[in-house]
């Protein structure tokens, strides 16, 4: 036997809907991912925190330029981004603050790349 899912009561418009995405809150605190490079303190949103739309768009360019756009993004503003980009970074480096910001968000290493490419 199948049940019918619940359906949410009517609001304001008078429509029933089946979820309140106004009210989906975060499991965890989105606490910023705080790391030191090139003598200055840096700090990223939290990775769940970040806007999906442009995240999916660069997910069709590879899994490098979903890396970039995702720190591009937690970095809050393109000042703050091209002041970051400004020092040259080698790729180890690169790797260990990607693999850091992931183990921040709680996500095994690789496991973002996919989520933001569904």
């Amino acid at each position: 036997m199948t049940t019918a899912p619940k359906r949410i009561p009517a609001r304001p418009d008078n429509k029933p809907y089946d979820l309140d995405l106004d009210a989906v809150k975060a499991e965890v605190e989105l606490t910023p991912f705080v790391f030191h490079w090139a003598g200055k303190r840096w700090a990223m949103i939290h990775a769940l925190e970040l806007d999906m739309w442009d995240l999916i768009e660069a997910a069709d360019l590879g899994d490098l330029a979903a890396m970039s756009k995702a720190l591009e993004t937690a970095m809050g503003d393109a000042e703050k981004w091209k002041a970051f980009r400004a020092t040259p970074m080698p790729q180890y480096k690169m790797k260990a603050l990607w693999e850091a910001y992931q183990k921040h968000a709680g996500v095994e290493p690789g496991e973002f790349q996919r989520s933001t490419a569904s």
